[in-house]
């Protein structure tokens, strides 16, 4: 079930999510002082490609300075890879089946707010178990 929710996935929503995500690595990797946003953008952008199936958990080993850059992220790109999810997602509701693609894309607004210090790994479980 996995597979088949995140090739339709990758079709509706996470292939232009992702573009998204490298436009904002790069943009960041630009900057000496803005890599490490722009590697968590690149890691952000491999989970919006194929969700399903992966989770988002907070790093244990996260500190001070990743609140910080959080903070910042938010500022210049989070809120609208934030804002770029809730527009995919209006019309995956629309749809039958769109309905778990659209709750995974509102799912992952908060990595997409705040994604330094936490890391992606995968689930045991299957999607709607």
């Amino acid at each position: 079930m996995n597979a088949i929710l995140n090739v339709i996935w990758l079709i509706f929503a996470g292939l232009w999510l992702a573009i998204g995500y490298v436009v904002a690595g790069i943009v960041c990797c630009i900057l000496i002082i803005t890599i490490p946003f722009g590697i968590a953008s690149f890691r952000i952008a491999g989970y919006a490609l194929w969700p399903f199936g992966r989770t988002v958990v907070d790093k244990p080993t996260a500190g001070a300075f990743s609140t910080i850059g959080n903070v910042i992220w938010v500022v210049f790109a989070g809120i609208w890879l934030a804002i770029g999810h809730v527009i995919t997602s209006i019309p995956l509701f629309v749809s039958i089946i769109g309905i778990p693609l659209g709750i995974a894309n509102l799912k992952m607004i908060p990595v997409s707010l705040l994604p330094l210090g936490k890391q992606i790994v995968p689930t045991n479980a299957r999607f709607g178990a």
